[in-house]
């Protein structure tokens, strides 16, 4: 069996994922090593702390991202898909938790999905900083441009999310593939001057620096994370690649090329202490700085880029399980789906990240609140782990335990290290991920009230039609469809329409919109059309959290062989509630969470538009309701 296609396919992906899922982690050597010896938290660059820091370098790169991420976490998927948002609905899937019961698991999913906006907002500002901060070392003349030039790429960058990306997008890989390629070519030039470096692998180093350091090397441990902020990002990419092309491209580029940069920067720093204040670039002779900027700058724009997307795909995944309102959601491919843009998100993260680097003004004072958000996540992710283990891999509790606990110590250790930065800016990204977490849980919390208070206000499938048969309307040519979350229920929309114009259409379809826990369903050929009776037809469309509500597409489908029924002219009604405060509803919430979640749901997002109705034939009936 010829299985060169197959190795090409899988190569050409691991190529395209060079620049999607390793900018953020590729970008790490213009600061992380930095960082540990020239800054607020920073150590004396002897031989001992130089080995150590190394040996926790390549430790950290070899447990956590390659071990615990590229082996074991690229296996747990729902459907394909990765990340913490898709590990949360397979757990609860798997476990039979009800939909509205928030539960742990949501609970901690949520959190987790918080703490990556926070990350997603800190990267584009630290990675395109340290990017242009090598202007100084070209020449200290440049000092003053670098803020003013790291906010223009900034906004140049965020302006062009309108545009999408998919032009450009072929370009990322190999861009990237440069640029590791560069940076293992600096390295390598370094380590052979200093070949003793490579004795950093041997975790002795580490443990005989942590002896000698104590809470220094704790401190700095912090740092060192800098260096796998990234690895969330193997795992949430998961769906667009597949793990074989991630794996590919980790062994085969990543992971060498990272390692040998990183050995370059400690052999250079043995050499010469002196060049602790812009590392990175010091690997370089003079005439190749300013080429290494630009590359550097396309690296950092790449892994800025990256993080956005990732930012559009976890919001559109957010809004399908219902932890966030209705946004506006653009669709900026036809033959790519995750191809999206957010104009709101996208205006939040231009505004968030250009104050950053205004605030912080260098890297350096940024990196403080780096790593925090991505620690937290990562904790997250390997408590949810053990449940895959246990529940959904059969591992003995005690096996499951057991391995999750030497990766839940390493977590934690990180974590605790990068929390000793919460006044060095690492509050940051923890309040930014209280106010999302806080944001999903209101709106879950209080959707799942506003469906009791509607069942109040509405009638039974079956009571409805046999009024139908004692008393029935007049009915006008054409197609009503009405949109109802409850299948057993009648459309409020439906009630009031036939209560104050006295007709009724004379073929009805009655519309659920029912989204699942899997990212992709395939239930179009075969959707089950209920006929009930006075030419009222029931069905429920299906719908993943990575798809797109198009509901006239689906019905057009479903009713290909009902030539009298044609979704494409149809009048589509849909009811608007007026929600109004109430101390007497059965949600005993604070005040100001019933208010916060009457604004969320005021500035949510046309749900025709949401549905893909078509314009001018949409009806909408208000309807009030107390909470």
């Amino acid at each position: 069996m010829n299985n060169t296609p197959v190795m090409q396919k899988q190569s050409a992906l691991a190529l395209a994922a060079l620049g999607i899922v390793f900018g953020d982690i590729g970008t790490s050597p213009l600061y992380a090593v930095r960082q540990c010896f020239f800054g607020v938290f920073s150590i004396t660059p002897v031989p001992a702390n130089i080995f150590g820091v190394m040996s926790l370098i390549f430790w950290s790169l070899i447990l956590i991202v390659t071990i615990k991420y590229a082996i074991f976490m690229l296996r747990a998927d729902n459907h394909g898909e990765g990340g913490i948002l898709a590990l949360m609905t397979l757990l609860i899937k798997h476990k039979n938790i009800p939909a509205g019961a928030p539960g742990y698991l949501l609970t901690l999913g949520l959190v987790g999905a918080a703490f990556l906006y926070a990350d997603a907002m800190i990267t584009p500002a630290i990675t395109v900083l340290s990017a242009v901060e090598g202007l100084n070392v070209f020449s200290s003349r440049f000092a003053s441009y670098v803020v003013p030039s790291a906010v223009m790429i900034l906004i140049l960058l965020f302006w062009c999310q309108h545009f999408g990306t998919g032009r450009i997008g072929v370009i990322f890989g190999p861009v990237m593939l440069v640029w590791f390629s560069v940076i293992a070519i600096l390295g390598a030039l370094s380590v052979v001057q200093t070949p003793e470096i490579l004795l950093a692998v041997n975790p002795m180093h580490a443990i005989r620096f942590f002896s000698m350091e104590g809470f220094k090397a704790f401190a700095i441990l912090g740092i060192v994370f800098l260096v796998i902020t990234g690895a969330e990002a193997l795992y949430a990419d998961l769906g667009h690649f597949g793990r074989n092309p991630i794996r590919l491209a980790w062994f085969v580029v990543i992971l060498p090329s990272l390692l040998i940069n990183y050995f370059g920067q400690s052999a250079l720093l043995l050499r010469s202490p002196a060049t602790a204040d812009n590392l990175f670039y010091q690997l370089a002779p003079t005439w190749a700085v300013i080429p290494l900027i630009a590359i550097a700058t396309l690296a950092a724009v790449i892994a800025s880029q990256a993080v956005i997307a990732g930012a559009f795909s976890s919001t559109s995944q957010a809004i399908h399980l219902g932890l966030l309102p209705r946004m506006n959601v653009r669709q900026m491919s036809a033959q790519l789906y995750g191809q999206i843009f957010i104009p709101v998100i996208n205006n939040l993260f231009l505004i968030m990240t250009v104050l950053l680097v205004i605030i912080f003004q260098s890297s350096g004072a940024l990196a403080g609140a780096y790593g925090i958000a991505v620690a937290s996540t990562m904790v997250i992710t390997t408590f949810l782990f053990y449940f895959i283990l246990r529940d959904y891999w059969h591992w003995h509790p005690v096996t499951a335990g057991l391995f999750v606990i030497v990766f839940l110590c390493i977590d934690g250790i990180n974590w605790g290290s990068t929390l000793l930065r919460i006044s060095a800016g690492g509050w940051i990204p923890l309040a930014v991920a209280f106010i999302v977490a806080s944001i999903m849980l209101i709106w879950h919390r209080g959707r799942r009230q506003l469906e009791l208070s509607i069942d109040n206000f509405t009638m039974n499938i079956d009571v409805f039609l046999e009024s139908l048969r004692i008393n029935p309307p007049i009915r006008v040519p054409g197609t009503g469809v009405f949109l109802t979350a409850r299948e057993d229920m009648v459309p409020r929309a439906l009630l009031h329409n036939l209560k104050h114009n006295k007709v009724m259409h004379e073929y009805v379809l009655i519309v659920t919109a029912a989204s699942h826990r899997v990212p992709y369903v395939h239930k179009y050929d075969d959707l089950p059309i209920i006929e009930l009776r006075h030419n009222i037809y029931q069905i429920t469309l299906h719908f993943g959290f990575l798809e797109k509500r198009d509901i006239p597409a689906a019905l057009n489908r479903a009713f290909a062989d009902h030539p009298d029924i044609n979704p494409d002219s149809a009048s589509y009604f849909l009811t608007r509630e007026d929600l109004m405060l109430s101390g007497s509803s059965s949600w005993k919430a604070p005040r100001w969470v019933k208010l916060f979640f009457i604004f969320l749901w005021k500035i949510a997002s046309d749900p025709a538009k949401y549905f893909n109705l078509p314009t001018g034939q949409v009806v909408e009936i208000g309807a009030p309701i107390k909470i």
